[in-house]
């Protein structure tokens, strides 16, 4: 039996998750199979999650949305960390990353690998920090145990920061806001007080050999991204990317799937050249972007200006998106922003699916709007990336049953609503009569481009009885 994915797929082997995974792309498995073998996509499962829905990142598929979640010291208790993954897989997160900091590490992390439909993240450098008691006190043993440690518990990828390189510090100095990424900046403050190199570079074999024995994905950290749209494309950024594309190839020969990391804060005319260079630096393996933001003005709306830079970045190429939540640089993220992130995302991949021209991405939005066409509001509510929120904004002015069958809202009322005009006039026989034709039930869409959002094999999943009201439904630190 072949160790990985990747090693299965390279000897022409159609595994369980790559039939999986067709089945849910609306693809041919054997062209599923030649994008794992060429490393070209990704599918994160490790063998020791059970409850995984497999899921495949890589740029011919359906973008995917990442939701960060994980405790602190001061916050957070295991029911509750279960409520944070029981609101991310409800509002459509593909995967989730646990970034968390606080007590009960091990425990939470067991929990939600036994319930998780989705693959599951982590960044084991925090919890090595945390055991070591500061960054200058870890050593290469200690981070080869931690690492070790989560993959024997099933976690399916880990952002591992060994691209940032001693030499690359100096690039940083004319920086507006520095390292921006908190593994980075361990890393950093570690090889300045030993003087000696990046210890997960030094590392990095035996990290591969522990990733083939479970089958492990590289999430290869981009800890010099950019933070502000002063610091994007600068020689630190690009130098760090140089260094993660030899160290895809490198993971490639020990048969370990990866992808990329990538920024950050850019702005919007130079988004299509991150991904375009990403793509060449690294033979195609799949880019995992946070945002990027396209501007630095907006706290408290960065899940916009980063969806913003999202959207065109999956037009370009990118495979997967990590979601920026209202509070991002702010606070801590509560339920309601968690399900704004979600939306804000899940409209982006959409969006570049729709660009991009992936098989059946569109149907969706056709099928919603013949159903505003026909004032169909029951439909169009179903139809809705959060059908709740569209039934309470409808609900808000015009609450009545009544209003459910009325050929207007309350935007332009009756006399002035322009689809009401002119499906009179068609009526009158003054034009032609519209036909509604979208059949969803036979579109080649892929799962996440079909409603509704967050449909996975979930049944290990929690049921919570009111995941609306759950608070802190996610800590999510984009700082991986």
């Amino acid at each position: 039996m072949a160790r990985t994915q990747l090693a299965a797929a390279r000897e022409g082997t159609i595994t369980e998750a790559i039939e999986r995974v067709a089945e849910r792309e609306n693809r041919d498995p054997e062209f599923v199979r030649e994008q794992v073998a060429t490393g070209q996509a990704v599918i994160p499962a490790n063998r020791h999650h059970d409850a995984l829905d497999p899921t495949i990142i890589g740029r011919e598929f359906a973008t995917k949305v990442n939701a960060n979640i994980g405790n602190s010291e001061t916050t957070s208790d295991l029911e509750t960390e279960l409520r944070k993954l029981h609101t991310a897989v409800h509002y459509g997160a593909d995967t989730v990353m646990d970034l968390g900091t606080g007590g009960q590490l091990d425990e939470i992390r067991e929990a939600h690998l036994d319930h998780s439909p989705v693959p599951i993240g982590t960044v084991p450098l925090y919890e090595a920090v945390k055991r070591a008691g500061s960054p200058e006190d870890l050593t290469p043993g200690l981070l080869l145990e931690v690492i070790e440690k989560q993959a024997e518990q099933g976690v399916d990828y880990m952002t591992i920061h060994a691209g940032i390189l001693a030499e690359h510090l100096p690039l940083t100095d004319g920086r507006t806001t520095g390292i921006v990424s908190r593994g980075g900046s361990i890393m950093a403050s570690w090889m300045e007080a030993h003087g000696e190199q990046n210890p997960l570079f030094q590392v990095y074999d035996d990290i591969c050999e522990i990733f083939a024995k479970h089958d492990v994905t590289f999430s290869l950290g981009d800890s010099l991204r950019p933070g502000s749209l002063a610091d994007a494309c600068d020689e630190a950024q690009y130098a760090e990317l140089d260094t993660l594309g030899e160290l895809t190839r490198r993971a490639w020969e020990y048969d370990v799937q990866v992808m990329v990391e990538g920024p950050g804060h850019v702005p919007m005319h130079k988004v299509a050249e991150n991904v375009e260079r990403q793509q060449a630096v690294c033979d195609g393996a799949p880019f995992y972007v946070l945002g990027p933001l396209v501007t630095d003005i907006a706290p408290g709306y960065d899940h916009i200006t980063s969806a913003i830079g999202a959207a065109m970045a999956a037009q370009a190429g990118a495979a997967m998106l990590c979601y920026v939540t209202p509070k991002e640089h702010l606070g801590l993220p509560e339920a309601e922003d968690v399900r704004d992130g979600l939306a804000a995302y899940r409209i982006a991949a959409h969006a570049g699916d729709v660009a991009n021209e992936l098989p059946g991405a569109r149907d969706w939005d056709d099928a919603l709007s013949e159903a505003r066409y026909d004032f169909d509001w029951r439909e169009q509510f179903r139809l809705a990336l959060d059908p709740e929120r569209a039934r309470d904004y409808h609900d808000q002015t015009l609450p009545g049953d009544n209003y459910k069958e009325a050929r207007f809202c309350s935007m332009c009322g009756v006399e002035f609503c322009s689809m009401r005009i002119d499906q009179d006039a068609r009526d009158a026989g003054e034009m032609e009569h519209l036909e509604s034709t979208t059949d969803l039930e036979s579109s080649p869409a892929a799962e996440v481009n079909l409603p509704p959002v967050g449909t996975h094999e979930s049944g290990s999943l929690p049921s919570l009885e009111d995941s609306e009201s759950s608070t802190d439904a996610a800590e999510a630190s984009s700082d991986d």
